[in-house]
């Protein structure tokens, strides 16, 4: 059965110190654990066939971080910016898997922000958003998916790690 991560990124600058959201890196604490995290997850057997981010500069940074401890391919989507689209980055998930050389085995990775990534993976586990799932920066949450049907309702989560109990 197919494998999704869903990463939130890293420790970020505050807000107030930038006009643009969009362009808040993270910070050196925040690269520091974020390559913390991912080294402990290569280290533990995690693979990624591809790492998908969202288009704001601190996703993109720990997307980078991911990408070079892992070797895995990167690709920006609009759909994981906050408030991005759910169904539509669903539909290209699900297109995404069915052409993958071995679709059980495939492993997608997803570098975003709270509270989609809770909401969406609540959706994937219970067909709606519960408010029960916690997602720490440069945490992750892994889930396992149907291969022949929809995903909403029928994922089945089997990771909930927080970034403390990785570093």
């Amino acid at each position: 059965m197919p494998s999704l991560y869903l990463i939130r990124h890293g420790i970020a600058e505050d807000r107030e110190n930038y006009e643009d959201d969009t362009l808040r890196p993270l910070t050196d604490e925040g690269r520091k654990r974020t390559k913390q995290v991912a080294k402990r997850l290569y280290d533990l057997g995690l693979r990624f066939d591809l790492l998908q981010t969202s288009p704001l500069v601190r996703a993109q940074q720990t997307a980078e971080i991911f990408t070079n401890i892992f070797g895995s391919p990167m690709q920006q989507s609009s759909e994981l910016a906050p408030k991005g689209n759910f169904e539509t980055w669903l539909q290209w998930a699900t297109a995404w898997i069915a052409q993958h050389p071995q679709p059980a085995r495939a492993s997608l990775g997803i570098i975003g922000h709270e509270p989609d990534l809770t909401t969406w993976a609540e959706t994937l586990i219970w067909g709606e958003s519960k408010g029960a799932l916690v997602l720490k920066k440069a945490g992750i949450i892994g889930l396992v998916l149907p291969e022949s049907q929809s995903w909403t309702a029928n994922g089945i989560l089997f990771l909930s790690i927080p970034p403390k109990l990785l570093i």
